[in-house]
């Protein structure tokens, strides 16, 4: 055996070296198959990904007109690292026409980390977006003398027409939160910012593509790399097809110029919106490119709201068009059967005055076409006071939530959160807690709720619920969420209300009465059978709002249609001939009535409203 103190140690030597090798192949092991830094450096040094963007899905209306197509734009991106301190900045600045001073203000936000998480010098950035052709016309010419300078091909939103602008919605770049919470996008990007382009956002977008291009290491591109195997073909968006018909959304917003207020248009067995209009609007064209961001900031300053979408958000007291709910409901809870009648004395009447006199008792189908106020207030007053009061008003208030729960099956007093149709308010009908906050529970009776009963008071609904109410009407107890896409089927989201079907026939021909003995007589369409409603909104800052809500034909409804128009007065004098011209252009494809046609739509009852 071999006696030397140094003989044990080749263990312990043999050892560390082994534990050497083991961690130089685990760290190799790890930098090259998990950690890919430096693999991912390494590309970057010898190739360039270039983002290949997919063209945005085109929209239609519900008869294959375009409404949204795209035209071709230029975005500008840099990589810092091949930008030498020879590059030539006041030419690069001098063929773009802009600043030293916006250069560097630009420079300055694509470092900026807090604003450009993605920041490498390795990879493009985003420089400067949505150019025409013309604005790079000169840099095109003279990119070979700006290393590290790409222009990529991208699309601007550009439309058939001057319409529909709340609807079709708007394209802008994406913000930090767009693109923390959805991977596809980077700083840059574009995305829908409102209406359908953002409610449809996934679907328009499409998916990006990719080409890999090799470069030397001064920078220049060489080719594809590896022949373009790894590269992915961008897939253009799915295009959309509205339910609009952009004809009746054209005439609907011709009518409401000069005007604030909006026009809601509804396929009452499907439940397709015809037309939304709301007034003021503005030229879809104005938010895009690159001056959006100014006239964004402009429209939202316009004292006129141009920006706020009437038709689903404003908020007013539906007035006499209440009354056929009224008139449902409370045959539903048989408060009144249709041949019920009540003695009205005219202006003469109390607590609730009728506007004028046409005549003593009346009954149902008679109250709806006269619009009787005194009849409204005893049917509501006889329902809910029924079954008397009971100990503490309990019986009363029961039978006051049974009224509300049978006029909210109507849709009201909420959203339809059902359907694609964004920013909407949901109105509301005043619930026992309500009443109970202002005067306690045993403090409030049917006299003290009786503005109710004619629509008034704390009733508040929007003109898409009104239209949606008309809806109802015409098909005699159920609704389809009112909606925009014509693709997407909407036959399982059918609402079926808590009134009986035959109550519908006396409330359906008091309507039609309405547009032939009635307020809305003088708009009438020959040879169509219309059923309507006028309604008069209180308003207590100004003049009252008209309101109007029908459809046609009586017999078969294709149509159904409310229109609100702000501080005009009554809603025969305003509303009514609008909705009428609206259902006319839709069920004969015309308006013949050219005078009318003209007054209304030259008429400006607000001066300070303007079309953008």
């Amino acid at each position: 055996m071999i006696n030397d103190q140094y003989y044990k140690h080749r263990y312990v030597i043999s050892g560390i070296a082994i534990v050497v090798v083991l961690v130089y192949i685990i760290r190799l092991f790890y930098l090259q198959v998990i950690d890919q830094s430096t693999k991912d450096q390494a590309d970057n040094n010898a190739l360039v990904k270039q983002t290949i963007y997919p063209s945005r899905g085109l929209i239609y209306d519900r008869n294959g007109v375009l409404l949204v197509f795209n035209q071709p734009i230029y975005e500008i991106t840099m990589t810092m690292r091949l930008m030498g301190p020879e590059w030539d900045t006041a030419a690069f600045c001098n063929c773009l026409q802009i600043t030293r001073a916006e250069f560097d203000e630009r420079i300055s936000e694509i470092k900026d980390r807090k604003k450009n998480r993605g920041y490498s010098k390795d990879t493009p950035q985003g420089f400067m977006g949505q150019l025409k052709k013309e604005d790079i016309a000169n840099l095109q010419e003279s990119l070979f003398r700006f290393p590290g300078i790409q222009i990529q091909k991208r699309t601007l939103r550009d439309y058939t027409y001057n319409a529909a602008a709340h609807v079709l919605g708007s394209v802008g770049e994406v913000n930090q939160n767009d693109i923390d919470n959805d991977e596809y996008y980077s700083r840059g990007d574009y995305s829908g910012r409102d209406g359908l382009e953002r409610t449809y956002e996934k679907q328009l977008r499409g998916d990006k593509g990719v080409e890999i291009l090799m470069r030397d290491s001064r920078g220049r591109i060489q080719g594809s790399y590896q022949d373009g195997e790894l590269d992915r073909t961008a897939q253009a968006g799915t295009d959309l097809y509205t339910t609009l018909d952009i004809q009746l959304q054209l005439l609907a917003e011709e009518l409401l110029a000069g005007k604030i207020g909006s026009a809601v248009a509804i396929e009452p067995k499907t439940g397709e919106i015809l037309a939304l209009a709301s007034n003021p609007s503005w030229n879809p064209k104005v938010l895009v490119g690159k001056e959006r961001s100014e006239n964004y900031e402009v429209l939202f300053k316009d004292p006129t709201k141009p920006l706020y979408n009437r038709a689903t958000q404003a908020t007013y007291p539906p007035g006499s068009t209440f009354k056929t709910i009224q008139a449902l409901v409370c045959l539903e809870e048989g408060g009144i059967t249709p041949n019920t009648l009540y003695p009205c004395s005219g202006p003469s009447s109390t607590p609730i005055k009728c506007t004028h006199h046409h005549g003593s008792p009346v009954a149902l189908e008679k109250a709806i076409e006269q619009s009787c106020n005194p009849y409204f207030w005893a049917a509501f007053r006889d329902v809910l006071q029924k079954d008397g009061y009971g100990k503490e008003n309990e019986t009363f208030r029961h039978r006051y939530e049974l009224w509300r729960n049978d006029v909210m099956s109507f849709g009201l007093g909420q959203k339809f959160n059902d359907t694609d149709i964004g920013d909407q308010s949901s109105g509301s009908i005043p619930s026992t807690k309500y009443f109970d906050r202002w005067y306690g529970k045993t403090g409030w009776k049917a006299i003290t709720i009786r503005s109710l009963s004619i629509g008034q008071g704390e009733i508040i609904v929007t003109p898409l619920q009104l239209a949606n109410q008309a809806a109802i009407i015409a098909n005699e107890g159920y609704y389809i969420s009112p909606h925009l896409n014509k693709n997407d089927s909407m036959q399982t989201h059918i609402h079926r209300l808590n009134i009986e079907k035959q109550h519908f026939e006396v409330v359906k021909e008091g309507m039609h009465r309405v547009m032939v003995y009635g307020t809305g007589r003088h708009f009438a369409i020959d040879s169509l059978h219309m059923a309507g409603k006028t309604g008069t909104a209180q308003n207590p800052h100004g003049r009252d709002h008209a309101i109007f809500i029908g459809f046609a034909p009586v017999e078969d409804p294709q149509i159904a249609v409310a229109v609100v128009v702000e501080n005009a007065g009554f809603g025969a004098t305003w509303a009514c001939p609008v909705a009428s011209m609206m259902i006319e252009q839709y069920l004969t494809g015309e308006v013949k009535r050219k005078d009318l046609r003209k007054r209304i739509a030259e008429s400006v009852l607000n001066e300070s409203v303007k079309k953008w």
